[in-house]
């Protein structure tokens, strides 16, 4: 129902925003007075989740008049400042999620959430009271990208596979998920790569990462925890359907006992208005869109950049010069096989070493730290340190006399 379904001269109904400010989306709940749903908006924040907000209440207040919202809840990472921008009241997050779930699920036990930056596990037990599920513990996880939906993110478009749909039906593909490492994201990329130079079928590794992340919360966020059953799964992450099966197989549950909510992304923003209206809190205050549109345009014009880089003077000495003659084969040691040369030999290094050694038959298949410090040995014997730095690890290196001693 919209304000345009009510008839003219009757009285304006009241409604309640909702709002979720997470590091990857902005999640919104219109309800009315009876705690009906009729709206749900999930907006990619892409880094700027204040002008997110903005166009959101801008689209908001064009179809509600400020006169009928009643009442503004607000929770997430952005939450707290963002009622100081607009008005309305902060919820915590745990606290929003046990609420909704324990009004729209008063038989759930168990709460696994899993957003874009963080997860949750919430333990709830029946209120005698009303009958709601009510909290009673919680675990998070640290703060890292592994076991979050940032975690499958990032891998699915390092292979590839959009996230939103195909990663999940392709995950339901595979017959025998490999082991892929969940605890760190970079071991979780030297896992992929192994089994993608053993020619492991992408719907097999899509399917690995998916059962990684639900080892990596079973492990590390729920620890010694019991997952009572029956489970709700909320979050963004829940709209995967590789991670729906990972969880099932993983913490052995059947269908009926893990619930993924009609509005699993939504359900914080639900949660902090219910939490709000059932605990009588003051949501009316809403101070208007001016104070962050001021907020934005500060923010904007008070931006400090780093200076610019500069370009290194230094030059690479050992340069070798090849003129075609005609008549001579130059000898060299590695370059591309072709009528002109004769290549005397091959190495290879990273992470791909071995299978590109096989490839192309090396005659040397060195580890990264022998061919960074040669490497660096030969262009200034009297180098001591070396910083590399890579797309999945970081390495320092020390050298005396030409020697590596440490790394």
């Amino acid at each position: 129902m919209t304000p345009e379904s009510f008839p003219a001269g009757s009285a304006s109904p009241d409604y309640f925003v909702g709002f979720d400010i997470g590091s990857v989306s902005l999640n919104t709940v219109i309800l009315d007075a009876n705690n009906n749903i009729l709206e749900e908006h999930y907006d990619y924040v892409h880094g700027r989740p204040f002008n997110v907000l903005k166009d959101r209440l801008s689209s908001v207040l064009d179809k509600y008049s400020s006169e009928t919202i009643k009442g503004i809840a607000i929770t997430g990472t952005g939450g707290k400042l963002a009622t100081g921008l607009i008005g309305g009241v902060f919820v915590n997050e745990i606290i929003a999620q046990a609420t909704s779930t324990g009004i729209l699920y008063p038989d759930a036990k168990t709460v696994i959430e899993i957003g874009g930056e963080d997860s949750k596990l919430i333990i709830l037990e029946k209120n005698p009271e009303n009958g709601h599920s009510r909290l009673v513990d919680f675990e998070m996880n640290s703060i890292c990208a592994a076991g979050t939906g940032s975690f499958l993110d990032q891998q699915a478009r390092r292979i590839g596979v959009p996230i939103e749909n195909e990663f999940g039906l392709m995950a339901l593909k595979s017959v025998d998920p490999p082991r892929i490492a969940g605890r760190c994201s970079v071991f979780a990329k030297s896992d992929m790569i192994h089994h993608q130079q053993i020619a492991t079928p992408l719907h097999d590794i899509v399917a690995g990462l998916c059962f990684a992340l639900a080892r990596n919360f079973r492990s590390n966020v729920a620890r010694s925890k019991e997952i009572r059953k029956p489970v709700v799964f909320s979050g963004g992450v829940a709209a995967n359907t590789g991670m729906v099966r990972a969880f099932r197989e993983t913490l052995n549950l059947a269908d009926d006992d893990l619930i993924i909510p009609a509005h699993h992304s939504a359900m914080g923003a639900i949660g902090a208005v219910f939490y709000a209206r059932t605990n009588k809190l003051n949501m009316n205050h809403f101070h208007g869109i001016s104070k962050l549109e001021e907020y934005l345009n500060d923010a904007a014009t008070v931006f400090v950049s780093l200076p610019p880089l500069k370009e290194s003077l230094a030059e690479y000495r050992k340069v070798v010069n090849f003129v075609k003659n005609g008549k001579d084969k130059v000898k060299v040691y590695l370059g591309l096989v072709g009528e002109d040369i004769i290549v005397l030999g091959a190495g290879t290094t990273g992470s791909g070493r071995y299978l590109t050694g096989d490839f192309i038959g090396a005659d040397n298949i060195v580890n990264e730290i022998t061919a960074q410090a040669t490497a660096a040995i030969d262009y200034d014997p009297t180098v001591d340190t070396i910083f590399e730095i890579g797309g999945q690890d970081s390495k320092y290196i020390s050298i005396e006399n030409g020697v590596v001693v440490d790394f």
